[in-house]
């Protein structure tokens, strides 16, 4: 039964739903006109018999009354049941087909965590294996090592996002907030990015130096997630521009490139955990949809803001909006 359900279409699934519902409606309808076809021929019945016995005009105004009270208790009743129905069966709807599509998104989370945790062991496996077989020119043993590294630090990011999300929801990660140098912070991690990717072109000039109360970690983490996912969809042309603003209260980091962009209608989305873009361009790309959504769930547990804007003449701006903390 149970691989009868799993192999049951969605689409399926929807349709018998909606066809219960509306019979279930459909019946209940069925049930108030036939009560309402009854009251009024046992008011017909009683008026009959009245008058035969000769009764007198209270009598009739009593049988009267009652059929009234009938039909209201009738039209009440139904009315009660057909709201309770409705919003019962839309409830259900929504909180089923919410769980399925989490289930999904599960599933393939799963999926592309399994691809994501093999894809840098083999290539890190792949470059220490030809190192040690293999006598090669400095050049190609500084690019493999090179690579190894990289494979090896996105697999250390994607194994925080994944402790993090888990600690984080179940509330056995207690943040360490204290006050530390955004600044520094950021031209550090652009640093070390440009020491990953030589070949990216990264625009970062602090223009201010801001102090921020919280965890260091976990912000740098935040960074990390956004300066990856620029790396992935921009193209290797175009330059990736990091930024660093101040307000009365706030310290804005930016993150911005030129890539494809984001349509308005994934904009929320993307904050979801689990999502990856529709565009199957992008889902070819490497990711599982829980880099965004930690970064906001970090953000968020700072008392700040995470917006995503578009970028001209193309691309996205996201900007990480904290709280200043005067040292």
């Amino acid at each position: 039964m149970r691989k009868l359900f799993q192999s049951t279409p969605l689409r399926l699934i929807n349709y018998v739903y909606w066809f219960l519902l509306a019979y279930m409606v459909a019946a209940l309808a069925w049930w108030y006109i036939e009560l309402v076809q009854m009251n009024d021929l046992l008011l017909v019945m009683h008026q009959q018999l009245l008058k035969e016995e000769m009764a007198d005009k209270a009598a009739l105004e009593r049988i009267v009354d009652e059929h009234r009270r009938n039909s209201r208790q009738y039209v009440g009743e139904g009315l009660t049941f057909f709201v309770i129905t409705i919003l019962v069966a839309v409830f259900v709807y929504i909180t089923v087909r919410k769980q399925i599509r989490y289930h999904l998104q599960q599933k393939n989370f799963m999926m592309a965590v399994t691809h994501e945790l093999k894809t840098p062991i083999a290539v890190t496996k792949l470059s220490l294996e030809t190192l040690r077989r293999h006598k090669l020119d400095p050049a190609k043993q500084h690019k493999m090592l090179g690579d190894a590294i990289n494979e090896t630090e996105r697999l250390n990011t994607l194994c925080n996002n994944i402790l993090l999300s888990s600690q984080l929801e179940s509330g056995g990660y207690k943040i360490n907030m204290n006050e530390f140098n955004c600044t520094d912070m950021v031209d550090q991690a652009v640093e070390q990015f440009r020491k990953r990717y030589p070949e990216r072109v990264f625009q970062w000039k602090p223009e201010c130096e801001c102090y921020v109360r919280g965890e260091e970690f976990l912000i740098g983490l935040v960074l990390n997630n956004l300066l990856e996912n620029a790396i992935k969809y921009t193209p290797p042309s175009s330059p990736i521009m990091v930024s660093l603003a101040e307000t009365d209260n706030d310290c804005i980091i930016s993150v911005a490139d030129l890539g494809a962009g984001i349509p308005d209608h994934e904009k929320t989305k993307v904050f979801e955990k689990f999502y990856r873009m529709e565009d199957e361009s992008r889902r070819k790309t490497k990711g599982t949809g829980l880099g965004l959504y930690l970064s906001q769930r970090i953000v968020r547990d700072h008392h700040g803001k995470m917006l995503l804007v578009n970028n001209q003449p193309s691309g996205s701006v996201f900007n990480v909006i904290l709280p200043k903390s005067s040292i």
